[in-house]
């Protein structure tokens, strides 16, 4: 189970900080230029790609042999997010929960949340690509 958080950690430390390095970009450039909504949305598709280049890494690097542990990477990562999110983030911005939820755009918002689920299943969703090519 310690390589199972080990792995989480990982995968959840490389999408957060290529995130924020993205959202600073959107921030100071795109979304001034193309607006908020289109700046997200932009966004989106380089992050599934973060994504999914991360946990391919590390379902190659890392020997995690059943499905189960696979999700549960992509779980903890996803509460690792979370966390961070709707804590130091909020803080930062000086939001509560309620007036960050009702303030995402419906667009843009429905895309960060199925982001949100398709990080927590990549890592499953990797390893049986991988399994799948072993046999």
């Amino acid at each position: 189970m310690i390589q199972v958080l080990k792995v989480s950690a990982l995968y959840f430390a490389g999408v957060f900080a290529a995130g924020f390095m993205l959202g600073v970009i959107r921030t100071l450039w795109v979304s001034p230029v193309l607006g908020s909504r289109a700046a997200e949305l932009v966004e989106a598709p380089i992050m599934l790609l973060v994504m999914t280049l991360a946990a391919r890494t590390l379902v190659r690097r890392h020997a995690l042999a059943r499905w189960w542990q696979w999700l549960t990477v992509g779980v903890v990562a996803l509460a690792l997010m979370l966390a961070v999110e709707f804590t130091v983030v909020l803080q930062l911005r000086d939001l509560s929960i309620a007036v960050y939820l009702a303030s995402r755009d419906p667009v843009s918002g429905t895309a960060y949340y199925v982001l949100l689920g398709l990080f927590a299943v990549m890592p499953l969703l990797m390893f049986r690509q991988h399994s799948a090519r072993a046999v």
